[in-house]
């Protein structure tokens, strides 16, 4: 072997030792991010196991979760901005710590059956760190995956984030059983996984500036968060109104699941299709996307038949992935880097946004008017994207 083959031999060992550590560190990655939802998807349930321990009303469980998705959206921004001269896994440590100890506090009131205001109030609390936390749980993302493989890496991430929303609930109501106290506590444990797993980096969201330039609400960007939201409010619209279609075709509200399961499912299917095909979709691509989830929106909103509502479902689901990857992608370009963690909270803000809608209009009117007004909402965004590219490049 000559020197030039032992070269190269010992180039392809380093580079392989190279490799398996970045492996792991994003296998790290993906354990955190798919545990850092778990209070999110586990939530429902739990909190309403909670409210029916409390109150005797489980539907009370919706303030704890009203005030935790207000709280997000009102401290996205502002605590942000807070983690600027910090290393991002490091603030993303903190932010965690924080939701972590308002769960656990909750849990223990509840088990002390303690006034169920002081629960909402750190509901809040822990609610007003989700969004920023989110931020800087994606940036860290940035440093522990090249650009090419970042489509494949955002594509697993939402696949396993989908898993996550499919088993959580049902573990929610199995602990619940146990004790509700018990499964807000476990909740709680399961999503403070990322303060031992997260990858630690050396980087802060600043990148040694003192001041970040560049507005984060311009139009381009604003016109993605607002897809997001709507794509968050369909989504919304189908799991939230589940029960109620169920009861409109005269099924049991039990066989609700009828409806949820193929979304999950199917959106499961879209991220896998996304990690394979590991490329930034185009403009095009994204406007059928897009006018997919309208078609699917409309089909749950006509509410012609079961069948067709689940086709409806399913169109929704199988592009909620590919969409969701695209907007982070997207969001990557267009944010100024110093401040891509406050872009990426509002990404997850404007998703919750969506939610906020969807439930307020279930709430005030009927079902067939809140599923009209989300496909409505669906077809004026896909609508704004169609028109965008004739007035600006995003």
């Amino acid at each position: 072997m000559t020197s030039q083959d032992n070269a190269c031999a010992a180039g392809s060992g380093d580079l392989a030792e190279a490799a398996a550590p970045n492996r792991w560190l994003l296998l790290r990655w993906f354990i955190s991010s798919a545990t850092f939802s778990v209070p999110q998807a586990a939530g429902p349930i739990a909190f309403s196991l909670i409210a029916l321990s409390l109150t005797g009303e489980a539907s009370n469980g919706a303030a704890i979760i009203l005030a935790m998705t207000l709280a997000q959206v009102v401290g996205a921004i502002p605590v942000a901005r807070m983690g600027q001269h910090l290393p991002s896994a490091t603030f993303l440590k903190l932010l965690v710590a924080i939701r972590t100890s308002a769960l656990v506090l909750i849990a223990v009131l509840a088990a002390c059956q303690a006034s169920f205001t002081w629960l909402i109030l750190l509901a809040a609390v822990g609610g007003s760190v989700n969004g920023a936390a989110f931020g800087y749980l994606r940036s860290v993302l940035n440093h522990l995956t090249s650009a090419p493989q970042l489509p494949r890496a955002l594509g697993i991430a939402a696949t396993l984030n989908e898993v996550t929303f499919v088993l959580a609930p049902v573990a929610a109501s199995g602990l619940g059983t146990i004790s509700p106290a018990f499964a807000v506590l476990a909740l709680a444990v399961m999503g403070a996984v990322p303060i031992v797993l997260i990858p630690h980096t050396h980087t802060t969201s600043l990148d040694g500036r003192l001041h970040a330039p560049g507005s984060i609400l311009n139009p381009s960007i604003l016109l993605w968060l607002m897809c997001s939201a709507a794509g968050g409010a369909t989504v919304a619209a189908v799991e939230i109104g589940a029960v109620a279609l169920a009861l409109k075709f005269g099924y049991e509200p039990a066989l609700a699941f009828m409806f949820t399961v193929p979304l999950c499912l199917a959106s499961v299917a879209g991220g896998i299709w996304v990690s394979v095909r590991n490329r930034m979709a185009r403009r095009k691509v994204v406007l059928i996307q897009l006018s997919t989830m309208a078609l699917g929106a409309t089909l749950v909103a006509l509410e012609l038949s079961v069948a067709a509502t689940i086709l409806g479902a399913v169109l929704v689901g199988a592009v909620l992935a590919p969409l969701g990857t695209y907007y982070s992608l997207i969001l990557d370009t267009l944010a100024p880097p110093p401040r891509r963690a406050e872009v990426f909270a509002l990404l997850r803000t404007a998703n919750a946004v969506g939610v906020i809608v969807t439930s307020a209009t279930l709430t005030m009117a009927s079902l067939s008017v809140a599923l009209i007004a989300v496909a409505g909402l669906m077809i004026i965004v896909t609508l704004m994207v169609g028109i965008a590219p004739h007035r600006r490049r995003s």
